[in-house]
């Protein structure tokens, strides 16, 4: 799915060549089809969506958000998932970027996770777990 995803979004294949991709698929995987999504800019954007979408909420890809910008994906109207890779978030101007985006979040009413896309490929279950403990509402143990 990532991969036709990135091919999506980076125009290497169109809207008509999924149509044959999918046509060529077995009739079982056909259903994924809708899940193809050519805003994901990355992987790990694919892969985190497609997991929180498993929980049953709703999840906006590449929101702009007023004063903020674009953010990866948004959870339910509220909750921001920020994937971040070490090529477009390390050092430290970067660093603090990020932190400036999350407090104008935070101004707004928004909740920000950024998970980063190691964390996301290796252990989707703890992202799952972070995202229903907020989703609940639950409070610090």
């Amino acid at each position: 799915m990532a991969t036709l995803d990135s091919a999506l979004h980076l125009g290497a294949i169109g809207e008509d060549d999924l149509d044959e991709i999918f046509a060529a698929v077995p009739e079982k995987y056909r259903v994924l089809r809708p899940l193809v999504d050519g805003r994901a800019e990355a992987g790990s954007e694919t892969l985190a969506r497609l997991l929180v979408r498993g929980l049953g909420v709703p999840v906006e890809i590449q929101k702009v958000i007023e004063g903020v910008g674009r953010v990866d994906l948004v959870v339910d109207g509220w909750l921001v998932i920020e994937c971040d890779s070490r090529a477009h978030h390390g050092g430290w101007i970067a660093q603090e970027r990020d932190r400036q985006r999350d407090l104008a979040l935070a101004e707004r009413g928004y909740v920000c996770i950024r998970p980063t896309a190691q964390m996301i490929f290796t252990r989707p279950d703890q992202l799952l777990r972070s995202v229903r403990g907020l989703l609940h509402g639950r409070r610090p143990q």
